[in-house]
């Protein structure tokens, strides 16, 4: 019974745990990296700089692959795949010392990070149904975020500046998460992918040719990208730069406005799988818009008020608590109307090309931010995200009429019954 209402039971829980896993490791070191480039090693902000563009294009460069991969072999040998690659460059990373080895170290870094993301989605989709994948994508994200809290807190502890070898554990500690990540959940039973029903004279597109022609998954990835670039690439970018340098925030209260974030979330999502299981997709993307609308317009009031020093907390606080309660509500509605788009044979490549828009909205996200606010341009800075924002409420509302009523979760999905001659098992 228990295995019916939350998904395939165990394989589920160990898919979830490595997604826990991942996180923990991606919180552990990413808060550290800039520091250990240009403190530790001495190689200066530049440098740093560099570290994080090659970390964000390897995304460009493995999720084709990974896509492809996922739809011919399964998500397994890709998440195995990303896992060491992943582990290979947190090792080396920690090890190297110099500028060539440091950036060679983050391409493989962030390019096994980002294979194992579209590999663990894919997971999730094959171990849930129609009925429980909202739940299953909203336990992720809750996972993922406290695996990164828990990771920044116990990472804040090992790291000191003054000592290299202290960093160098920490990317050690880092690439046995991987690791372990590949043996938690590498060495999962994974359903196989769905039937196919296939008819004579079907065309069969290649999987990027079929994304492309898909135009309800072309204007999701739009709204996607929109809506990664303007809250998670404004997120510890954008917002954090406002809050200090105009609003004169100290670092300890904006700490604790991300944990405030953090904790809206944990609080809030198991609520919100509730409440989003009785409205459309479209609707809590929209309805996720019109929060964040809130989050900028208390971020206009810090700026207003930013000699007072009570009042501009508050604000920033609220800024990152309502960021929060839009996370919660997208949370358990990307994943699954990915899902729901995807033919059984390409659900790897969707997986892959929104990975693909997530990773390139959040590394255009912070240059655009960390730009507007740091040229003084402050008002600009917060009229622009307005705008992106309202933007999405409108993208959201128009991607309705390109979705059926299942896809909008309008409409329960029915049973489908394919005699055994007819089918076809995907890739």
């Amino acid at each position: 019974m228990k295995q019916q209402k939350y998904g395939a039971g165990g394989p589920l829980r160990r898919v979830q745990l490595g997604n826990a896993l991942s996180a923990f490791g991606s919180g552990f070191t990413m808060p550290y990296m800039f520091v250990y480039v240009d403190q530790v090693r001495g190689l200066g902000s530049l440098t740093a700089g560099l570290v994080f563009t090659l970390f964000a294009l390897a995304a460009l460069v493995v999720l084709p692959f990974a896509g492809r991969g996922i739809d011919r072999y399964g998500p397994r040998p890709v998440l195995l795949a990303g896992c060491a690659l992943a582990a290979t460059g947190a090792f080396s990373f920690g090890q190297a010392s110099g500028t060539t080895g440091l950036l060679i170290a983050a391409f493989l870094f962030g390019g096994g990070v980002t294979t194992c993301q579209p590999a663990l989605a894919t997971m999730i989709v094959r171990c849930s149904t129609a009925k429980t994948r909202s739940h299953a994508f909203a336990l992720q994200f809750t996972l993922v975020n406290l695996g990164m809290g828990i990771g920044a807190l116990v990472g804040g502890q090992i790291v000191n500046v003054a000592d290299p070898a202290s960093l160098t554990r920490l990317f050690t500690i880092e690439a046995l998460t991987f690791l372990g990540l590949a043996l938690v959940t590498g060495t999962a039973r994974i359903p196989g992918p769905a039937p196919v029903l296939v008819t004579e004279g079907t065309e069969q597109r290649s999987g990027l040719r079929a994304l492309a022609a898909d135009k309800a998954m072309v204007r999701l990835c739009l709204l996607a990208g929109l809506i990664f670039f303007t809250c998670y690439g404004q997120f510890e970018s954008g917002v954090a730069a406002f809050a200090t340098d105009t609003v004169k925030t100290a670092p300890s209260t904006l700490g604790m406005a991300i944990g405030a974030n953090a904790l809206t979330i944990v609080v809030l999502q198991m609520f919100m799988v509730r409440i989003t299981a009785r409205r459309r997709r479209t609707t809590a993307m929209a309805a996720t818009g019109v929060v964040w609308l809130g989050a900028w317009g208390a971020a206009l009031l810090a700026g207003l008020v930013r000699g007072e020093a009570a009042a501009a907390t508050i604000a920033i606080v609220s800024i990152y608590v309502l960021f929060g309660v839009g996370e919660s509500m997208l949370a358990p509605t990307l994943g699954p109307i990915v899902a729901d788009l995807a033919p059984a044979r390409l659900l790897g490549t969707y997986n892959s090309a929104f990975a693909l828009v997530k990773q390139t909205a959040i590394a255009v996200g912070p240059a655009v931010g960390v730009l507007l606010v740091g040229s003084g341009t402050w008002p600009l800075y917060l009229a622009a995200m307005t705008c992106c924002t309202l933007l999405i409420i409108v993208l959201a509302l128009r991607l309705r009429r390109h979705l059926t009523p299942v896809q909008d979760n309008a409409e329960a999905p029915a049973p489908v019954i394919v005699p055994i001659r007819e089918l076809q098992t995907a890739a």
